[in-house]
């Protein structure tokens, strides 16, 4: 046998390859098509919109922003004149002072899908109590009674002005039918203290100094509102609520009786495009938030979700019903979220490597053997003619046969078989060398 022998190395490295390679660029085609499907990472800044530094909306957005840092999401607040500057915001397609809004606190009443698309919502958080002072004579019971008088209904670009608008031209009053004045809460106290105002609107919290300097003031009275149950039929946004007798102050008993009040539900809204993986912070910071019982609210009523004006969004909605997602329940958000991600990768790629992992030895098994039947069919066709040139007489000589299967030999000696394939390579060897043979004895 003559030539040069191919390094077995070298030749199981080329199997390799012809057999490897397809499949790796099939994972490899599957790996991108997995990843199209894929969430990009959550991330890890937010922007809130909020109310004035002094109120309510503020101060939760700060518990937001501590509970949020625990799960590597830096919230960033930024104060607003109130609901309505807060919906323009979200509106806004730039920038806002050179920040891209993501989240806003909403008073109910303010928006809704149809004036403000493109956001959804994470549910209703706490009520805003809607106080009523009057220094009138006589109750005022019914908000109609209002009609002709000067009314303080809240700074301009505040959710509070925006619901006693509502309210106020449900009950036939409006700019020509009542002075209306732009008065903040401060400026409205004064104004009634001063006698320029006979009627303040006022959306705080009963803990506020202001709440409580008012309730204590003889010269002003507190609405109850016969009719507050009609107005939450009217505006799914409200909430009757009664403040209880002696529940400002039990020694003095204030106030002297129950009143009859309603309340906005306040809620937190956001972008539809919103990372999906962001609705269990979300959520587990409002749960922490407001949780906690109140005045007006029972423990654990808020968060809750539901928004009569507002599409929730169906990662929270699925968080209220069913908890925190599998993973994000023992491990940190972030690494959660990263294998979360994963699987929607993985699950597709293994679906087709765990074929190949069992194609491919059988492609590599079926690639060896093909290559020693061929040279056993040429061996079989090798005797055929030896036969054929035995039954006619003529001499072996006359044909090259010897140049044949030493072809054949050097041809099978270069054939890349490993090492638990050798019995069938010496099965062969042991063919060719008895066919020589057979050529030498005939020839």
């Amino acid at each position: 046998m003559s030539g040069a022998i191919v390094p077995t190395t070298r030749r199981q490295w080329r199997e390799i390859i012809l057999i490897g390679g397809p499949a790796a660029l099939l994972v490899v085609a599957a790996f991108w098509l997995a990843y199209q499907f894929v969430e990009p990472a959550p991330p890890s800044k937010l922007v809130i919109t909020t109310g004035s530094e002094q109120g309510a909306y503020f101060a939760f957005a700060q518990r937001y922003r501590e509970k949020l840092a625990r799960n590597g999401i830096a919230l960033e607040v930024l104060p607003s004149k109130g609901s309505v500057e807060n919906t323009e915001r979200l509106a806004a397609t730039s920038k806002t002072n050179g920040t891209h809004v993501d989240l806003a606190l909403l008073q109910g009443g303010i928006a809704n899908s149809d004036t403000l698309p493109g956001m959804v919502s994470y549910g209703r958080v706490f009520l805003e109590p809607l106080w009523v002072f009057h220094r009138l004579e006589g109750d005022v019971d019914r908000l109609s009674q209002l009609a002709g008088k000067r009314i303080a209904i809240g700074a301009v670009g505040s959710g509070t002005r925006k619901l006693v608008e509502t309210l106020l031209e449900a009950n036939g009053i409006g700019a020509g039918t009542a002075t209306l004045l732009p008065l903040g809460s401060a400026s409205a106290i004064e104004a009634l203290e001063r006698g320029e105002a006979d009627a303040a609107f006022f959306s705080l919290a009963p803990e506020s100094p202001l709440i409580q300097k008012l309730m204590r003031d003889e010269r002003f009275k507190l609405a109850s509102l016969r009719q507050a149950e009609a107005y939450t039929r009217r505006f799914p946004f409200l909430s009757r609520i009664v403040l209880p007798e002696g529940a400002i102050d039990l020694v003095r008993n204030i106030p002297a009786h129950d009143v009859v009040m309603v309340a906005a539900q306040a809620g937190l809204v956001g972008r539809a495009d919103l990372h999906p993986a962001l609705a269990w912070p979300l959520v587990d910071a409002l749960k922490t938030t407001h949780t906690e019982g109140g005045m007006f609210q029972r423990i654990g009523e808020f968060p809750k979700a539901f928004d009569p004006e507002f599409e929730m969004s169906e990662d929270a909605l699925r968080i209220y019903q069913s908890g925190a997602p599998f993973f994000q329940r023992f491990l940190p958000f972030w690494l959660a979220s990263f294998i979360e991600r994963m699987i929607i990768m993985v699950v597709p790629i293994a679906t087709i490597l765990l074929p190949l992992v069992k194609l491919g030895p059988m492609l590599y098994e079926w690639r060896i053997k093909s290559r020693l039947l061929y040279w056993y069919a040429q061996l079989k066709e090798l005797e055929r003619q030896m036969a054929a040139v035995q039954q006619s007489g003529e001499a072996m000589a006359s044909r090259p046969f010897r140049a044949t299967i030493d072809r054949i030999d050097e041809a099978v000696s270069t054939i890349p078989v490993p090492l638990h394939y050798s019995d069938r390579l010496y099965e062969l060897r042991g063919a060719i060398d008895l066919v020589r043979q057979r050529i030498e004895t005939r020839g």
